[in-house]
């Protein structure tokens, strides 16, 4: 008889708001079933705090010459992501055998095989007197990969379960865009990697030139205009800095561009720019016969800016058609907590959790590494 875990995934994107947990019970392969879903909000402290130091971190030099800020907001993070597990755990009957703790994402760059999650696995295993599964981008780098996108596994069993038909695209919007591609029930067919921004320069030109921290159903950037010249100047740019980078830190992008621009045309330059380049790449990474039609389900924080979807959805050939996830009784602003969480009983399980094509990773391999810490 197969074994089936409870596992507790828990995901704090590059919002920096707050954190995504979720239970699903898993045999780590081919099943899986969502017992919860909840959202915490981080308090305005370690909200402060994060975009403070995420601001100053731009190298592993930076990591050292802020070792102290960095200590002290990590075990806030800790903390906080306890009394989440603590208070999930009182209120639920189910007996959580693995936690996935994904950790709050500080500098990531691909190129020098870094990636650096702030969260204490061992602090956190100590206060649960849980098995925490936590660190799953170092083996994938060390074999040759990008440390990430890591949920195209699971995307792959959330399609095949809710009997999705293929080909089919899964496009995640959050800080970071990334796609998975699932073309067949075979993981070793997943083909997925980061588009560039999504969420983060929309945020980020909100959270400068206003009191609000994005653009709620992307409003503003439908009653601004786009300017045309800087638009395309910033495609062309964004083209040739692409080369091959599967995975993305949101620091790889900035808003010097649109410097001089008012609120509004701001937001609605840099929502052209981001549906551009989310289309482009959905385009450019599907070979289809004439004709065949595509199915794109959104995920993530970003399909709820209306005015985002709304300008990837005119840019699309009529054979793809864009809908959200949910459209499918799947929760949208879940699926990462969730692929964590199944991803936590994978790595406990020594079973792979990226491949060649996911990550750019030599040859397909597990990851994530076990606390037991009590």
């Amino acid at each position: 008889m197969e074994k089936i875990y409870t596992s507790l995934g828990l995901m704090s994107g590059t919002s920096m708001d707050g954190i995504d947990a979720s239970i699903i019970k898993s045999n780590g392969e081919d099943k899986y079933e969502v017992i919860l879903d909840q959202y915490f909000k981080y308090d305005e402290e370690i909200y402060k705090k994060l975009v403070n130091i995420k601001n100053k971190i731009n190298s592993i030099k930076d990591l050292e010459v802020n070792s102290a800020a960095l200590a002290d907001i990590e075990r806030k993070i800790t903390l906080f992501h306890a009394y989440v597990c603590k208070k999930i755990i009182s209120e639920n009957s189910n007996n959580i055998d693995l936690i996935g703790f994904h950790g709050q994402t500080i500098l990531h760059n691909a190129d020098k095989r870094i990636s650096k999650q702030l969260g204490d696995a061992h602090l956190l295993s100590a206060l649960l007197k849980k098995k925490v599964i936590y660190n799953f981008r170092k083996n994938d780098m060390l074999n040759g990969g990008q440390g990430a996108p890591l949920a195209p596994i699971f995307h792959q069993i959330l399609v095949n379960q809710n009997q999705i038909s293929l080909p089919v695209c899964i496009l995640n919007i959050g800080g970071i865009a990334n796609i998975t591609i699932v073309s067949s029930k075979d993981f070793i067919d997943l083909k997925s990697y980061d588009i560039g921004p999504g969420n983060c320069l929309l945020d980020e030109w909100i959270r400068k030139n206003s009191k609000e921290r994005f653009d709620k159903n992307g409003n503003l950037a439908k009653a601004g205009k786009t300017d045309k010249i800087i638009l395309n100047q910033a495609i062309e740019n964004f083209d040739s800095i692409k080369n091959n980078n599967l995975s993305f830190d949101v620091k790889d992008f900035n808003l010097n561009f649109i410097r001089g621009l008012s609120l509004k045309d701001g937001i609605s330059t840099l929502t052209d720019f981001t549906a551009t380049i989310i289309y482009q790449s959905i385009i450019n990474s599907i070979n289809l016969e004439k004709d065949k039609e595509l199915n794109v389900l959104v995920c993530g924080g970003g399909r709820k800016n209306l005015t985002l979807l709304n300008c990837i959805k005119s840019k699309l050939p009529f054979k793809m058609k864009l809908s959200l996830i949910d459209d499918y009784k799947i929760n949208g602003d879940f699926v990462e907590s969730q692929a964590f969480a199944y991803l936590a009983i994978r790595s406990y399980l020594n079973k792979m959790i990226s491949f060649p094509k996911t990550t750019n990773v030599k040859k397909s391999c597990s990851g994530g590494v076990l606390s037991e810490n009590y």
